[in-house]
């Protein structure tokens, strides 16, 4: 089976999914959905990118497997970001400021337990409590 192209052979243009079907029974559904960022990547790249997920991020063990340097290996990540474009990414929650606020999160269902219990030894307790 062929990998379904990310671009327009003939304009270049990103292209969208209309079409998916079922092999085993058949179903087609139709509609117009978002490529992943990832069908922008090259073979090569995605090549890459399952060996870098692989090492589990060690960039050392992707050097040695390719049999390149640091740098080449570096220069190839960065060209990954590039082509990935602008992947949004989740921020990261700001800590809550006082126990209290911990507690309330954890309370509302905001935080899961082992996350407040983490916030809270992060955060100093008030001079003079127990």
């Amino acid at each position: 089976m062929f990998i379904a192209p990310g671009k327009c052979p003939t304009c270049g243009h990103e292209l969208e999914l209309r079409e998916l079907a079922c092999p085993s029974c058949e179903t087609v559904v139709r509609g117009r959905w978002a490529a992943s960022p990832f069908s922008r990547l090259t073979a090569d790249q995605q090549n890459f990118l399952t060996l870098f997920v692989r090492s589990r991020g060690n960039l050392s063990d992707v050097e040695r497997t390719l049999g390149v340097s640091y740098p080449t290996v570096r220069a190839k990540l960065e060209e990954i970001i590039g082509a990935l474009g602008e992947v949004p990414q989740p921020r990261p929650a700001e800590p809550p400021a006082t126990r209290e606020e911990i507690l309330a999160r954890v309370s509302r269902g905001e935080l899961g337990v082992d996350e407040g219990v983490s916030l809270l030894r992060r955060v100093a307790r008030p001079s003079g409590a127990a």
